[in-house]
């Protein structure tokens, strides 16, 4: 079985990065991505896929990075199911495990993040 996602969008705003209690850092980005054809109205839609990243990428990025920025995320889609107030809901995240920087306004563009 194969799960891989491949994206590239901009950030929908600039990221932050916190750290867990035990330390580890983490970032949730949402990732603007247009479709590649129009609507009836004649105008492309927008998706927004949101992405968690881990450790270094959170680091990076949320350093790198801003809103507006053009990223290439490699990864992997995780699904997690939780209820509220006797409700379950689905939500469905892209867990990175590559980023590319596509075009940074704080960075050198083409830079190439990968997972250990």
């Amino acid at each position: 079985m194969v799960n891989m996602v491949m994206l590239v969008g901009r950030l929908t705003k600039d990221p932050e990065m916190v750290e867990t209690e035990n330390g580890t850092k983490v970032s949730r980005v949402t990732l603007a991505i247009n479709r590649m054809f129009k609507n009836s109205d004649g105008v492309y839609q927008t998706d927004y896929v949101d992405c968690v990243l881990w450790n270094n990428f959170a680091k990076n990025v949320s350093t790198y990075c801003s809103k507006g920025d053009l990223i290439g995320v490699r990864g992997r889609l995780q699904v997690d199911i939780y209820e509220k107030e006797g409700i379950k809901k689905k939500v469905t995240d892209v867990i990175a495990e590559s980023i590319t920087f596509l075009s940074s306004s704080k960075n050198k563009e083409g830079t190439v993040l990968e997972s250990n």
